[in-house]
Order: C-alpha cells, then sequence, then structure tokens
C-alpha cells in the first residue's frame, strides 16, 4: 500500500476533507504515515501522482482506462479529457461517452420520459411502454382496422434527438443502469417495429379484409414500478363461509342455520405448485381398519 507524507504532497481539499474520511485518509499511522489508496497498484498510484504536479495524469502502458477511472474515481480525481491523457482514445472516449450518456438520459427522463410516466399512473396503470418516434414521422391510423398488436397502449415522444441518442446500444446500457437506480423494474429498451400508416387493404378467401401497414423500426422503453407483481399473477382461492363463521353468517344474514349449506371446493393451484401425489404411508392398515371397522 502506497505511504507518504502529507508535507510533500498537496492534496485535494475534497479528497482530504470529502469522502476521505471514510477511509480514514486523515488518521496517520504508528509511524505517522499515511496510508491511502488501498486496492491500487504502484503504477497506477505512480502515475496519479503526477496530477498533483502538473494537473495531467497519462496512463501507464499495460494499465486499462477502467483500472485508472476507478482508481480516479477512488481518490475523487475528475476524470476528464484534459486531466487524462493516453494512446487508446478508444477507450478514453467510451469512458466520456458514458459519463455523457448518463448526463444526457437523466434529462431526457426528467423533460420527456417522466411526464408519460406521471400520465400513466394517475390512470391507474403500473407500468409503461414508450416508443420513440422522430420528429418527422407520422403515424396516421384507420380508424376502421387499426393494427393488431396493442399499439395502442403505447405512448409516443417524438424526438430525433432522443431517438438518435437509442440509436446506440452503449447508450441503452447507461439508461437501463439509470432507471434500475431510480427504482424501476422489468425495463427494456430496444429497437423494434412500429406501424406508422396504412399501405393497403387485401381481400381474404371469404371477404374478410387484411390491412398492412407501413413499420419502421424504433426505439421503445418498457418499465414498471409495481410493487407486488408476483401476487398480481396468483390466482386468488374461492371465497366460501367456512364452519367456523357459520353462526356469524346466520345470525347476521338472519337466516336459519338449517338453510345454510357449506362448500367444499376444489383448490386452485399455480401450475408451479402442481407436485406429483404420493400415497400417505401405512395405506394399507388404513384399507383394512375400513374393512373390519370396529363395533
Amino acid at each position: 500500500m502506497p505511504r507518504f507524507s502529507l508535507k510533500y504532497l498537496k492534496l485535494d481539499r475534497e479528497w482530504m476533507f470529502g469522502s476521505g474520511r471514510e477511509h480514514n485518509f486523515t488518521r496517520p499511522n504508528e509511524k505517522g504515515e499515511y496510508e491511502v489508496a488501498e486496492g491500487i497498484g504502484s503504477t497506477v498510484f505512480r502515475a496519479i501522482l503526477d496530477y498533483y504536479k502538473t494537473g495531467i495524469i497519462r496512463c501507464p502502458d499495460g494499465i486499462s482506462i477502467p483500472e485508472l477511472r476507478e482508481a480516479c474515481d477512488y481518490l475523487c480525481i475528475s476524470f476528464e479529457y484534459s486531466t487524462i491523457k493516453c494512446r487508446d482514445l478508444s477507450a478514453l472516449m467510451h469512458e466520456l461517452s458514458n459519463d455523457g450518456a448518463r448526463r444526457q438520459f437523466e434529462f431526457y427522463l426528467e423533460e420527456m420520459i417522466l411526464p408519460l410516466m406521471v400520465a400513466s399512473a394517475q390512470s391507474g396503470e403500473r407500468e409503461c411502454h414508450i416508443v420513440v418516434l422522430t420528429d418527422d414521422d407520422v403515424v396516421d391510423w384507420d380508424e376502421e382496422y387499426p393494427p393488431q398488436m396493442g399499439e395502442e397502449y403505447s405512448q409516443i415522444i417524438y424526438s430525433t434527438k432522443l431517438y438518435r441518442f437509442f440509436k446506440y446500444i452503449e447508450n441503452r446500457d447507461v439508461a437501463k443502469s439509470v432507471l434500475k437506480e431510480r427504482g424501476l423494474k422489468k425495463i427494456r429498451l430496444g429497437i423494434e417495429g412500429y406501424p406508422t400508416y396504412k399501405e393497403k387493404v387485401k381481400k381474404r378467401p371469404g371477404g374478410r379484409p387484411e390491412v398492412i401497414y407501413n413499420y419502421v423500426q424504433r426505439p421503445f422503453i418498457r418499465m414498471s414500478w409495481e410493487k407486488e407483481e408476483g401476487k398480481s399473477r396468483h390466482v386468488d382461492f374461492q371465497c366460501v363461509k367456512s364452519k367456523s363463521i357459520t353462526n356469524l353468517a346466520a345470525a347476521a344474514a338472519d337466516i336459519p342455520q338449517d338453510q345454510l349449506v357449506v362448500m367444499h371446493p376444489t383448490p386452485q393451484v399455480d401450475e408451479l405448485d402442481i407436485l406429483p401425489i404420493q400415497p400417505p404411508s401405512g395405506s394399507n392398515d388404513l384399507e383394512a381398519d375400513a374393512q373390519n371397522p370396529v363395533l
């Protein structure tokens, strides 16, 4: 673990008095030294020391950009193009694009996506399906023959900028992580065909019409905020009057007890709960007792 004396190094105030307290950066050991950078290799740490001298970190050969990024985040050093120099520009641009995509999607989430989620919630829905179209896309469905795929329940965002953002799979991955951090579930982001307008109508045998729609490939978002999604799919048992409440039910309904019929419904089980029926142990003895009852 790298060790040094603070009198030879001017540390950032944010590091010293911010998150550094969580790692006991400001507490010296028995030798009066300050131990920092736990888990960071000496090569990476040596490169980071140059930041406090020149303001620039040069990524050493053999060190990946994600490894250097993790060390910078740990030491609260801003990971920007002005402070990081490396030969692998592709990896550097990838990290910077991830940062930019996160900031951009958080803006899109608040300005474009969240209002549609609120509209769904106010109508009693607990999930949302949003399709992102371009500013030039036109949706013109035939009222008599609309698409038969449930698109009428989708909500639409007309935004070429958001469409271009979701065009990259890396941006969709960043968006998924942001939505997951915000507590949403069953998140799906991808590209799917969306019907825009009717192209033609064909006649099937028997005179039944078949409508052909023009489909465009556009991004979509599906998400849910349902808390009890498992229980929503469960089939409840029938509600019947049991023997324990027969008297109360008769008194409340003012019905003679001899007119009450106690129903014994067959239990309803989920297909996952079906188990093979095994005969109970000692069934032969029970059958023998049944044939020879004790008087």
